[in-house]
């Protein structure tokens, strides 16, 4: 949708980004009665990563009225596995064993389609949305109930756009962070990923089919997600000391770095690489702030953390419909902005701490005996399958069971003091590599 050189900039709130954080919050902006603009660098569909979706993803879509689309093409997820060679053995996770069943199965899609399922979805519900527009710079207030500038390039020429709220959901572009000084590289877990698309990989028949296969190897981990049209994603995320290592094209060093695990390689023996390999660095980072007057950041625009537990999609959409209250109260109550913005940062902060507590603990060996060797102690398997599925907000027993699981990680580190000190040492070394 596009509107005349000298039609109406604006608005009453302007987001910019149109990936599942700013269609979302954007819809949801639009119900409650909000003018709302959307800008976008792109033209959809536009490819992107990040592919495997939770379960408790299902009520987000059908509350923005669109699961029997995603629906329509996506592969079924009934669980998640995880293989260790070091064990000798795998093991999966099905979502019909969380503490609530009632979402026991997701989806994995494409992204390009998915995105462009609930960008004309916000079309559809009442947001004026502008492809190939790039923002280019942005004049935020000093002070709450101010005006927001937003200036863009596209197809019309320069354009200034007004509005008194601005929403980044730019993404790993992180916009505003990154303009405003505040983007910060994860120290603790820095990685990055290389991965492709692949064609005829052998892909597991029956209610397994669609499961998310997790692999780990020695310099990090890997990801097999089936798609539609028989296509598999596959890709590594490691870490920086190995990728130091490359001296060869982005192709090749996929290719030796999937030779480096057997069983992978394996369901790859006569598969094809359909389009060259992409790699992204900077895989994990982190924001200071995630707001200041008359500016909120969602989603990836504030945080991404290692995407192990295929959490992206779900923390950008919760963080939408938070987004999404709080800009509301905003510009209802500009004089407690400052109020609500706190409380959204506190609840967004609060969901990434479970999953990067999980996530800086993957490589450690306590952590792949206990995933290895489940024990349903108190349901405590069944509270990590609900945090597998994405239930990480709601008072259902699932957070109890969860620092249950973490006491317990706890000690059985502290029973193999020198194993664990080995391991812990090893990654400091991978992650912080000399030059």
């Amino acid at each position: 949708m596009t509107g005349p050189a000298n039609s109406a900039r604006a608005y009453d709130v302007i987001v910019i980004g149109g990936g599942p954080a700013g269609t979302t919050t954007g819809v949801l902006l639009a119900e409650k009665g909000w003018r709302v603009a959307l800008l976008d660098k792109d033209r959809h569909p536009r490819f992107h990563i990040g592919e495997s979706l939770l379960p408790r993803n299902n009520p987000l879509f059908a509350r923005l009225g669109v699961l029997d689309e995603v629906r329509a093409i996506g592969v079924v997820k009934a669980g998640a596995e995880f293989h260790s060679r070091e064990h000798g053995t795998a093991q999966t996770f099905y979502f019909a064993g969380a503490l609530d069943a009632a979402e026991p199965t997701a989806f994995q899609v494409h992204r390009a389609e998915l995105d462009q399922v609930l960008l004309r979805n916000a079309e559809r519900r009442g947001v004026a949305v502008f492809e190939e527009t790039r923002a280019v710079q942005v004049d935020l207030p000093s002070a709450p109930g101010g005006t927001v500038t937003v200036h863009s390039t596209g197809p019309e020429g320069d354009l200034a756009w007004r509005a008194r709220f601005l929403v980044d959901a730019t993404g790993r572009d992180a916009l505003l962070a990154t303009r405003l000084g505040m983007r910060e590289a994860n120290r603790r877990h820095a990685s990055a990923a290389i991965f492709g698309h692949y064609e005829n990989a052998d892909r597991t028949a029956g209610r397994d089919a669609g499961n998310i296969a997790i692999y780990w190897f020695e310099h990090g981990w890997f990801w097999f997600i089936p798609l539609s049209r028989g296509i598999t994603s596959v890709g590594a995320v490691c870490w920086p000391a190995y990728l130091k290592t490359r001296r060869d094209s982005l192709d090749a060093f996929l290719d030796a770095t999937i030779a480096l695990c057997p069983p992978l390689a394996a369901r790859l023996a006569q598969a094809r690489r359909i389009a060259p390999a992409t790699a992204t660095g900077n895989y994990s980072y982190q924001t200071r702030r995630a707001h200041g007057p008359g500016y909120l950041m969602v989603g990836d625009a504030f945080a991404f953390v290692d995407p192990v537990f295929s959490s992206g999609v779900y923390l950008a959409m919760t963080g939408a419909f938070e987004a999404a209250r709080t800009v509301d109260r905003s510009l209802r109550a500009p004089a407690a902005a400052a109020r609500f913005a706190r409380a959204y940062e506190r609840r967004m902060r609060r969901g990434l701490r479970m999953f990067t507590w999980f996530i800086y603990r993957m490589s450690a060996p306590a952590m792949r005996d206990l995933l290895m060797h489940p024990r349903n102690v108190l349901r405590v398997v069944d509270g990590i399958v609900s945090f597998l599925a994405g239930d990480i907000y709601r008072a259902n027993g699932v957070r109890w069971r969860i620092r249950l699981f973490q006491l317990i990680y706890y000690a059985k580190s502290l029973s193999e003091p020198r194993r664990s000190a080995r391991a812990a040492l090893r990654r400091r070394e991978n992650v912080h590599p000399t030059a």
